[in-house]
């Protein structure tokens, strides 16, 4: 098709857009409506993310030692653990600084305070804390505290306990709710763009027939299916285009609404985000409005042609 032939269908498919008007207005909506769930929808797995990145973050190894376990071994210990490739720090937390930090937890149990000022001696061991470089290397940390490389003969006596196992089931569980509101989500999306493609399909059949007298009169003059197709899918979109456009713009003051008053909710400043990712959600808004649009045209142009 030639740059003159071009031009033509643009405008014809722009003539068609304007003047259907409320049946194109209509289209708009409810195209802007599936974008704008769509959008949603990414700003919901960034909360989900951000919410399970903090609470990694928060989990580690913790190594409990007996209250007689002596300094040195713990220190041996230590410095093994910490030749470990996955490991990102360790932490040393005496039985002196076990003791404050669990009468400081339990300040206001006066109970409990007065059972550790009638004990001689502190219950309570030393411990190490230990982080991964990535939550995923906790299974190999365990499996190499175990190694005879951190572990020599005696060395076992001394740990009391290891606690990984309730946050590990935290961490599993988070997973799970994450993977299947994604799987939701996405299934949501293909829902949507369905029942927006049904709607424009019937929205551009409307316009079609709206316009059945300017197709006959190019049939009658020869004009193939590739040219009276072509204003129609211009129109379509047209509708793809305005309505990606109001989405993104309708996320504007929407984002900044729910950024200051649910960031401590969600644990995540949603204007912040969509400020950052605003060329990539504008782009994705574009492409998806412009496909949907463009599909639904082509199907009901197709189906008028070939009836």
């Amino acid at each position: 098709m030639s740059w003159k032939n071009t031009k033509r269908t643009i405008r014809a498919g722009s003539r068609s857009f304007f003047r259907s008007g409320f049946t194109s207005v209509s289209a708009v909506l409810v195209m802007v409506i599936t974008l704008f769930v769509i959008t949603g929808l990414f700003f919901v797995q960034a909360s989900l993310t951000t919410a399970l990145s903090n609470m990694k973050d928060k989990v580690d190894v913790t190594v409990y030692f007996v209250p007689r376990a002596n300094v040195d071994t713990i220190e041996s210990i230590e410095s093994a653990i910490k030749k470990a490739p996955e490991v990102k720090s360790v932490e040393y937390v005496s039985a002196e600084e076990a003791l404050a930090i669990y009468k400081e937890k339990h300040s206001n149990d006066n109970l409990i305070l007065q059972v550790f000022d009638i004990l001689d001696e502190n219950p309570l061991g030393a411990s190490l804390n230990i982080k991964a470089k990535d939550p995923a290397q906790y299974e190999s940390i365990l499996n190499y505290l175990k190694s005879d490389s951190v572990l020599s003969a005696g060395m076992l006596s001394v740990i009391d306990s290891v606690d990984y196992s309730r946050n590990k089931l935290v961490i599993d569980r988070l997973n799970n709710i994450i993977d299947g509101a994604q799987r939701m989500g996405f299934m949501l999306a293909v829902i949507l763009v369905f029942i927006s493609i049904i709607i424009t399909f019937n929205t551009m059949r409307l316009i079609i027939y709206m316009s059945r007298e300017d197709i006959s009169v190019m049939k009658l003059v020869g004009a193939g299916n590739k040219y009276i197709r072509g204003p129609f899918i211009i129109s379509g979109i047209l509708v793809g285009l305005f309505a990606s456009v109001i989405s993104i713009l309708l996320f504007w003051p929407a984002s900044y609404w729910l950024g200051h008053s649910m960031t401590d909710f969600l644990g995540i400043d949603l204007y912040v985000y969509y400020k950052s990712q605003f060329v990539q959600l504008f782009f994705i808004q574009i492409i998806a409005g412009i496909a949907i649009g463009a599909v639904s045209s082509f199907l009901a142009v197709h189906k008028y042609l070939n009836k």
